[in-house]
Formats: C-alpha cells, structure tokens, sequence
C-alpha cells in the first residue's frame, strides 16, 4: 500500500486503510499507547509526507488523526483492540496475533456497517466526513463557545482548566506584547518538587506551526521550566516534532479535542449523562 495515495472506486472508506497498520502500530510499542503516540507510529511507519497528516476537515480537526481514531473504533468492534476510556489504546489478546491484510480490514468494516444498517451497502469513498458525526454534537458546540469567547475570556478559560488540574498560583498576565506569554503557574509534583510553567492561549480554528513553537519557546528561555501551548485548534505534524525536538526544553501541546477532553474529565462547563446505542443485530435475531 503506497502512502497517502486515495483509494480506487469501490475500495470503500479511506480510514479501511488504517486498521491493520494501528495494529502494527501497536505492536510495535510493546502492545498500548496513547492516541499521539499510536497516530504518530503510524505516520512513521508509513513514512506519510506531512502534507497528508496537515490535512484538516472542516471542522478543524487533522482528517488523518480522525480516520485513525475511526480505524481503532472499528477494531474495537472486532474484539482487537481494547474498548478502554481511559485514553490508553491497548491491544487485546486476540488483536496481539492478528496481522490484518486490505481485504481483511474491508470485510471487519462491510461486517460492521452490515450490523449497524441491516444491510450489506458499500460504505462511501470518503467516509471519514460521515463518520465525524458523532462530533458534531456537544463537542462542536462547546467548541463553538470556545471560539466566540473574546481573547481575554479564553486565557481565564485555560487558567480555570489548568487549576482544576493541579496546577497552583496561576496567573494571567494580560499584558499585549509579552513575546506570546500568557499566563504561568506551578505544577506541584509532590511536596519537595515543583516547577514553573508558561502557558500560551491561542483561540482559533488553524493549525498552529512549527514557527510558532519555536517562537514561544525562545520567549519562556530563563523564564520558566517548561511551557505549555493551549489551542482549539491543532497542530502541524512539523510544529509537534518541533515542540518534543531533542536538545530544546519540550513544549507541551494541548489541541481542541485534548482541551474538550480535558473539560470532560474535569467535568467544566459539560455536565456527564446516560444514553444508549441501539443493538441493530439483536432486534434482527427476531426478524423471522
């Protein structure tokens, strides 16, 4: 399989393609990784050219890491990957000695959609876009919210989130021209150690590049121990090398869905209920 090349008429959803290198993927860190390090496994593994990793839906988000995300739903479903929530993508005993083929991965996603619908239709060429539904729910309006909020609002915002997670003595700065330093405080790590962060707020729907991150860090340097960028958007492939390069102090990076998720944990501004997903298949067994 070449990478970053479409798929023909009739090869079904692009994300297909991903299932049996996620797997590999995993494997290859030793059977479980978080979401970053598997997408990024993936990408090298592949040797994918920035340009397809860059590419963003209209929502914002990285189309790449989203079919990625969609691939690990499906083999979720196939019993080889673990349906952890707790943001740890883990291989099952089962998923550690499958080796999927393209045409294997097509009849796990045909097996799906066939549950799911009740009958055997091809699934769309670009699927991905259909698939993103699920995110333009509350996670598309509380992002949404986060754009309309004037600057000021959204650095309150991210010094509200980072206290809620640990963080003590955070402060805004507030003042226009600061290098791109909005705000700092001290992450406790325990009673003898801690350290002092900068953080950068950027409220916007682009990705941020690597320019940027190279950018913030020379204005932390003497100031801080590490810093922190915090974006409803996302990132370049090249601006998060840039933010973890060897030899540079390591920029930590929050994007929109880490940031949502974030407020998912903590509970902020997004109240926890109970639904339910219909089981197609069980209704079918009295189908006659």
């Amino acid at each position: 399989m070449e990478a970053g090349m479409a798929n023909g008429p009739g090869d079904g959803a692009q994300f297909v393609r991903w299932l049996g290198p996620l797997l590999d993927a995993l494997r290859a860190l030793g059977g479980s990784g978080s979401p970053d390090e598997v997408v990024e496994r993936v990408a090298a593994d592949l040797h994918l050219p920035d340009s397809v990793q860059n590419e963003l839906l209209p929502s914002g988000v990285p189309r790449f890491r989203n079919q990625v995300a969609w691939a690990r739903l499906f083999l979720v479903r196939a019993g080889l990957v673990d349906s952890s929530k707790r943001g740890i993508w883990t291989l099952t005993e089962r998923g550690r000695g499958t080796h999927l083929s393209p045409e294997q991965a097509r009849e796990i996603s045909q097996k799906w959609r066939t549950a799911r619908t009740g009958t055997p239709e091809a699934a769309p060429e670009r699927v991905e876009d259909e698939l993103e539904v699920p995110r333009t729910d509350y996670r598309v309006e509380v992002l949404q919210l986060m754009l309309a909020l004037p600057p000021a609002g959204f650095e309150q915002l991210c010094r509200r989130v980072l206290r809620e997670a640990g963080f003590v003595q955070v402060t805004v700065t507030g003042r226009a021209g600061d290098q791109g330093i909005d705000g700092y405080g001290t992450l406790q790590i325990n009673r003898l150690v801690s350290f002092q962060v900068l953080f950068q707020c950027k409220r916007y729907k682009d990705s941020v590049t690597p320019s940027q991150v190279r950018d913030f860090r020379g204005a932390m340097a003497g100031r801080a121990d590490k810093g922190m960028i915090i974006t409803t958007g996302a990132f370049t492939a090249e601006a998060r090398r840039e933010a973890s390069r060897d030899g540079v102090p390591p920029i930590e990076i929050i994007d929109g869905d880490k940031l949502i998720g974030l407020l998912e944990n903590l509970e902020l501004g997004l109240k926890k209920v109970t639904t339910y997903e219909i089981d197609a298949p069980f209704f079918n067994e009295f189908g006659g």
